[in-house]
């Protein structure tokens, strides 16, 4: 098999040269690096490749040729060569009047590179980038697992969004195929119980728990830890921000998560406003770098650990864990973050799964290649699900309630779904029913009303906080969002009186050592950065509870 290509064009013939000489010497053991310096020159050479079933990893093209602009060269290119990543190459220019600004907003390029570069090693670094994201959307070279199961079974569905949300290789075999038959056939194993998992190693699982799999990738799903500093309840990215710097600040730290890093971020596809990631970076991604972080510096991490309870028992927070098991703290931080909102629909919520998916199901994106697909809800988080399906289906509708999506969604986002031909906006519009034998096949929408054909509806309307397994003591509104800092009522009901004569630290509950971050708490920033900020944040402050309650021991002076 031939080597995947590296296609390379700009007018000056000398930038080609030196471009395909640099990135020959260290990518052309793998890749193939080709350039031209005349746009009929390239499309004719793209032309000639797609017909030879060549395959194209980068598509590097500079913004300003002479023949047409970069962008419209890109979009040709990419027709014939769909799953190649398109770099925009540009002079280094900081004003909002740089080409690669509006390519990046509208969608028309996947990453830029600014000439001159001025060291090799940093231009092999970004192309390793994009070539690793290339390879992500590649056939996997190894499956860790092989999942048989029915493609609209809702357990089978659960099973392929946790190992998606776990990057786990994995390959899907639908029950009534020759390769899932043949492996269930190997295990003597029928489809009376499904879905059934098979290791590489041969390990067999039917009907898999969540805990089973967790462990089956190898995390650790078990505390054996009695007492420590603080205890972090939840895994996104204000848990996870917290673990890294408490354990890296010499806390004894253990982070509890129900099921598996990352919280309602990790399932986004693409973050573009996060800093310090201009091309965007998979919510996946971001918070498993965190996750890694949080554990190099120590964290005890336990996964599917569901927390059931919390109490005081004299100086300590002791947190319940639902396998009976108790950790003794000397202060919690409680970052459990939201669930999705559910439409509460009984017909729909039979479809779950089999149609109906809450959130972005990253499982699901390939299936939608070619049908039409809908999208409930207005924030960024709906708005980067259709961004993402866009690429995959032949038609993405959102149905916002409202009548705007300037109201909840990022300037950015609103410009490159505006600039997306396949994706429509239809305002004030709620789904009221949904119709399908085992299967979504039709939703019924209030604004006309009528039945339209549906291959799946993605809902992501908001959502809830996971404070139910809270005491009493702790203050919430009445959607169940956590009080903290200023808003805890100091002489409320007695069962929740704020107990002491200082006022509450910002972060900190009507349970003095107990502290909120991120989408669970009252006031919050619905945005990963802000959640990560509270989470920083809430460490600073559990030094500073601690340190009130030990008078003679100096504080801690966080390191940056």
């Amino acid at each position: 098999m031939s080597k995947p290509i590296v296609f390379v064009l700009d007018d000056d013939a000398g930038v080609v040269h030196a471009l395909r000489d640099d990135l020959s010497r260290r990518f052309g053991e793998d890749f193939r690096v080709i350039g031209e310096s005349s746009a009929a020159a390239g499309l004719a050479t793209l032309r000639e490749l797609a017909d030879e079933r060549e395959s194209v990893a980068l598509l590097i093209v500079d913004h300003s040729m002479s023949e047409m602009p970069g962008v419209d060269f890109l979009a040709r290119a990419h027709e014939r060569h769909p799953l190649a990543k398109r770099v925009l190459l540009v002079e280094r220019d900081y004003s909002v009047r740089s080409p690669v600004v509006q390519a990046m907003t509208l969608g028309q390029a996947d990453y830029h590179l600014t000439k001159p570069w001025m060291l090799e090693q940093d231009l092999y670094r970004q192309i390793s980038e994009f070539l690793a994201e290339w390879a992500k959307d590649q056939e996997a070279g190894f499956e860790l697992f092989h999942v048989v199961g029915g493609p609209q079974d809702r357990g089978t569905h659960e099973l392929r969004e946790l190992l998606t949300r776990f990057n786990v290789p994995f390959q899907f075999h639908t029950l009534d195929s020759e390769q899932g038959r043949h492996l269930l056939e190997n295990k003597g194993l029928d489809a009376s119980r499904l879905p059934v998992v098979i290791r590489h190693d041969g390990y067999t699982m039917v009907e898999p728990m969540l805990a089973q799999i967790v462990e089956a990738v190898g995390v650790n799903i078990y505390n054996d830890v009695d007492e420590c500093d603080v205890v972090i309840v939840g895994a996104g990215p204000a848990g996870l921000t917290a673990a890294v710097y408490a354990a890296s600040e010499g806390l004894r730290t253990v982070v509890l998560e129900e099921t598996v890093s990352g919280g309602q971020a990790g399932s986004s596809p693409m973050i573009r406003n996060y800093p310090g990631f201009p091309h965007g970076v998979s919510g996946r991604e971001l918070t498993r770098r965190a996750c890694e972080q949080a554990w190099m510096f120590g964290a005890h991490m336990v996964f599917s650990q569901p927390t059931v309870g919390l109490e005081c028992r004299g100086d300590k927070r002791v947190v319940h864990l639902a396998d009976g098991h108790q950790i003794a703290a000397k202060a919690v931080i409680v970052a459990t973050g939201i669930a999705w909102r559910r439409l509460g629909l009984p017909r729909l919520e039979a479809l779950v799964g089999s149609g109906v998916f809450y959130g972005a199901a990253g499982s699901e994106t390939r299936a939608m290649e070619g049908r039409d697909v809908f999208v409930a809800g207005a924030g960024n988080s709906a708005g980067q699900t259709a961004l993402h399906l866009a690429r995959h289906a032949r038609q993405v509708t959102m149905l916002v309630r409202g009548d705007s999506l300037a109201r909840s969604m990022s300037e950015y986002l609103i410009r490159e779904i505006e600039a997306t031909s396949n994706i429509t906006v239809r305002l004030r519009t709620e789904v009221t029913d949904c119709h399908g034998e085992g299967h979504l096949d039709a939703l019924t929408l209030d604004d006309r009303p009528e039945q339209v054909s549906a291959a799946a509806l993605f809902v992501l309307i908001g959502g809830e906080p996971r404070s139910q397994w809270l005491p009493e003591a702790i203050q919430r509104d009445e959607r169940g969002y956590i009080l903290t800092g200023r808003d805890v009522v100091r002489d409320g009901a007695r069962a929740s009186r704020w107990p002491l004569d200082r006022a509450p630290l910002p972060l900190e509950t009507s349970i003095p050592g107990v502290f909120a971050a991120g989408d669970a708490r009252y006031r919050s920033i619905k945005r990963v950065a802000s959640a990560v900020g509270d989470g920083a944040t809430a460490v600073r402050l559990v030094h500073e509870y601690l340190a009130a309650d030990h008078p003679d021991e100096p504080a801690l002076t966080p390191q940056r």
